[in-house]
């Protein structure tokens, strides 16, 4: 690939990086008002109730932004990679439809499950597990986090798994679960490295994940698509890791863990001389800077949730969103 095409020419700055704050939170006790460093302590990220709300805030912005087609209705209940692929999706889909989605279907979560766990430091977070409307039988798994007391709860991780699928995580005798760092040497890869090492099995293979339909499948049909008829198609894979990307994982009580992370794909198309790149649809078109002639770079951002078994093992990726979030022609 020469310097010229080279996809990561495109990269763009990631997103700003959480804030770490010192907040103080408050809490009553018998003898009266405590001072608790929410820095320090080992505290339950929200309140059951506090949680409920998000949600329902949440999934408010996002219908009205789904369908006004407008990314500033939900720019602040979003954030990291739901917040890349969605603010693409809405910018797309004004461009091409300027009065609103003709299709818009409000989403509706039901029968939520929330799992919150009880930790030190920031970010805060915890986990809803909702039935669709959307996505047939599939699970809606929502990770909402937040920078300080202050900040609101915003989602980052957004992933559909199968039903029956979705593990059992440990609680403590007051239902809070557990965190687990990224960096935990009981687990068959660390959470915090998850990111990059899938991005390097996309690359190179290798007996770190289980085969699936983002695993083993996805290699082979990349590997069938690299080379067509008149054009050649090359890939990046590049993880996501900081910020608002960081990974989060909650502990499963075969001791494993459920693991969120994100990673970032180029993929260039070339055609051969005399020829052109096929015209791609008009949601491609509308994210797409430059004149495409001879080649088309797209690149996408991608969120995974993992089984993360406990000792020497192979991780099982649940599920994967990605979109895609800006283009170039050349």
């Amino acid at each position: 690939m020469s310097r010229d095409h080279d996809p990561r020419t495109l990269r763009r700055p990631a997103r700003s990086a959480l804030i770490a704050a010192s907040a103080t939170a408050l809490s009553l006790t018998a003898s009266g008002c405590v001072v608790v460093h929410g820095e320090r302590e080992i505290l339950p990220s929200t309140t059951r109730a506090e949680a409920a709300r998000a949600l329902q805030e949440f999934t408010t912005a996002y219908n009205e932004a789904d369908k006004a087609y407008d990314g500033t209705l939900d720019a602040d209940h979003t954030t990291g990679a739901l917040a890349d692929i969605d603010s693409a999706r809405l910018k797309a889909g004004k461009a091409n439809n300027p009065d609103g989605n003709p299709n818009h279907t409000p989403l509706t979560l039901t029968d939520a499950k929330f799992t919150i766990p009880k930790k030190a430091g920031w970010p805060r977070w915890f986990v809803v597990d909702a039935a669709g409307n959307k996505g047939g039988t599939a699970r809606w798994l929502l990770v909402f986090t937040r920078s300080s007391l202050d900040a609101p709860f915003q989602v980052a991780y957004l992933t559909l798994v199968a039903p029956g699928k979705v593990p059992q995580f440990k609680k403590d005798a007051d239902g809070w679960a557990e965190s687990v760092p990224v960096k935990s040497t009981d687990l068959a890869t660390d959470p915090g490295d998850l990111s990059s090492t899938y991005a390097t099995y996309l690359k190179s293979g290798g007996e770190t994940f289980t085969d699936g339909a983002h695993t083993s499948q996805w290699r082979a049909l990349r590997e069938k698509n690299g080379k067509k008829p008149g054009m050649v198609t090359q890939y990046i894979d590049e993880p996501l890791t900081n910020g608002d990307y960081a990974p989060l994982a909650l502990r499963t009580t075969d001791g494993g863990a459920l693991a969120f992370f994100t990673t970032r794909h180029y993929e260039k198309q070339t055609a051969y001389a005399g020829t052109s790149v096929p015209t791609p649809n008009k949601d491609v078109l509308a994210l797409t800077k430059g004149e495409i002639k001879q080649s088309l770079t797209m690149e996408f951002v991608s969120n995974e949730v993992a089984l993360d078994p406990k000792g020497p093992g192979k991780v099982t990726i649940l599920g994967r969103i990605q979109g895609m979030t800006s283009a170039e022609g050349s």
